[in-house]
């Protein structure tokens, strides 16, 4: 979808690389999100005190809430991965609301990003799954009985690789769809008037997509955890 006008890929143009910019401006705004995380990280490291301000205690009690949901399906062993997971929540959601904002766009409305997300959760579910079980783990693809393998081995190959189109697709999908009717919005009434309520909805989708882009990394990382059956 093109965009009008793209403020970091205008940015990029003044210093001589306008051309990779308008080819690749998922990357270029996935450089711009991973630089207000960075920023937001140091920030909020500054600002952390013994005595939680108000700020710190809402985002304590967010993080706490996120973890504590994850927890009670992973088990206490599954904590550990919190910091990945989290990570890929806040990055999907922080790239999935900087497209609501005039001349940002936003990287998950890019296949290339939501695939790259949906493979690092693919293949690390696989290294936990070595991990956890060692050489062990090959029998999560072997069904529960030996002469079952010729069918079942196929079929569990197939369903992980498709694990990476539902994923990457069902992100690139809804973000992109709420960034082709904001895009109508703008330009039948303007800027500032009737995209208003796309705009709420906009963030609700926001927040939900990456919220099931979490949920479902955490089912993935959890079944890879356990013994096979």
């Amino acid at each position: 979808m093109e965009h009008p006008y793209l403020y970091f890929v205008t940015v990029f143009e003044l210093i001589g690389l306008g051309n990779f910019a308008h080819h690749y401006p998922h990357v270029v705004y996935t450089w711009v999100v991973m630089a207000m995380l960075v920023t937001f990280g140091i920030l909020a490291a500054k600002g952390v005190q013994m005595i939680p301000h108000k700020g710190q205690n809402v985002f304590e009690i967010l993080i706490s809430a996120l973890e504590n949901f994850m927890v009670d399906i992973t088990g206490e062993e599954g904590r550990w991965l919190f910091p990945l997971l989290a990570t890929i929540f806040i990055f999907i959601f922080l790239s999935n609301l900087v497209g609501l904002v005039p001349g940002f766009f936003p990287p998950t409305g890019s296949l290339n990003t939501t695939a790259a997300c949906a493979i690092t959760v693919v293949v690390f579910t696989h290294v936990i799954g070595f991990m956890y079980h060692g050489a062990k783990y090959i029998k999560h693809f072997m069904g529960p009985v030996w002469w079952m393998v010729p069918i079942i081995l196929p079929v569990e190959l197939i369903g992980h690789l498709a694990r990476i189109l539902s994923l990457s697709f069902r992100l690139f999908g809804n973000i992109m769809g709420k960034e082709l009717v904001l895009t109508i919005l703008f330009g039948l009434a303007g800027a500032f008037f009737a995209p208003f309520p796309i705009m709420v909805l906009g963030i609700f989708v926001s927040l939900v997509q990456a919220f099931v882009f979490f949920l479902l990394s955490i089912m993935y990382f959890t079944g890879a955890m356990e013994h096979a059956h």
